[in-house]
């Protein structure tokens, strides 16, 4: 009885801080999703600026408007590798040519789900650049292999108490992501994921570099669960792509140039119209 009490206290909260307030107005999008969703590539981070309860916790708890961070993997048809393909079937039994994404969700654990489902989320798309296609394949395999595992809510508390000044916190209250714990990690947060991901093929996020007095520069890869949802915003190893919502232009640029009417210069004009002449006045 009092399991079955504290279980449903646990769904009533995690369903309250996965809702979103009630408010005013109904806010749109800052981004293109059809452009975004047309650009996408397998390996690509796409940050979430949510506007949840738990988010608006995280926008607090890291200073930055994004909230949560999902690895786009492609269809399921992409995966390569027929065991890790399999996996995602299992995972996600929809249609096989929906376009998904592997996250972390308080609540869910870490799951798959369709791209289509963040039609009216604020967006941004972290490009790893220069990443080689056998690693993307390693990066996307290895978010696959997270599925099923659960969300890692005590990490999260740990993330919040570590911007705390560490020797007014009671120890009871410190942070724990510094202890050593054995084997591999069963629960886990969003960033922290796909942080995992990148480091199985060592593509730097923003890796600690140490510069030697022969001036030598060596990396060093920080602890995966210290990464947020900003850090791949901030780093200088992905390239941020934006799709606004709107444009200047919705015509290419060539469409735009200004054309006279006619179709084009008839043959016999052709020889007395100079280059001045076919060019527009300045």
């Amino acid at each position: 009885m009092f399991n079955a009490t504290r279980q449903w206290l646990w769904d009533k909260g995690i369903n309250w801080l996965n809702a979103t307030p009630p408010t005013d107005s109904q806010l749109s999008a800052y981004c293109n999703f059809d452009f975004l969703e047309h650009e996408v590539r397998p390996g690509d981070v796409i940050l979430f600026a949510g506007q949840t309860r738990v988010s608006k916790v995280i926008q607090m708890v890291t200073l930055s408007p994004w909230t949560h961070a999902a690895l786009y993997i492609g269809r399921i048809n992409d995966i390569r590798d027929p065991q890790v393909r399999e996996k995602l079937q299992t995972h996600y039994p929809g249609n096989p040519n929906d376009k998904l994404v592997v996250e972390s969700l308080l609540g869910y654990g870490t799951v798959a789900n369709a791209l289509s489902a963040y039609r009216e989320e604020h967006l941004r798309i972290c490009r790893p650049a220069g990443l080689d296609w056998r690693d993307a394949d390693t990066v996307i395999n290895t978010a696959i292999e997270h599925l099923g595992m659960g969300y890692d809510v005590q990490q999260l508390m740990d993330l919040a108490r570590f911007l705390f000044p560490y020797g007014i916190l009671p120890r009871r209250w410190r942070s724990s992501l510094f202890q050593h714990n054995a084997g591999q990690p069963t629960h886990i947060i969003c960033s922290s994921m796909i942080a995992r991901c990148f480091q199985q093929v060592h593509y730097p996020i923003l890796p600690v570099i140490h510069n030697g007095l022969d001036h030598s520069v060596s990396f060093e890869e920080r602890d995966f669960r210290l990464f947020i949802p900003s850090d791949f915003d901030y780093s200088p190893y992905f390239d941020v792509i934006k799709y606004p919502a709107w444009h200047f232009s919705e015509q290419p640029a060539y469409r735009s140039l200004p054309w006279q009417q006619q179709a084009s210069i008839a043959p016999e004009k052709i020889e007395t119209t100079t280059a001045s002449q076919l060019l527009p006045s300045a």
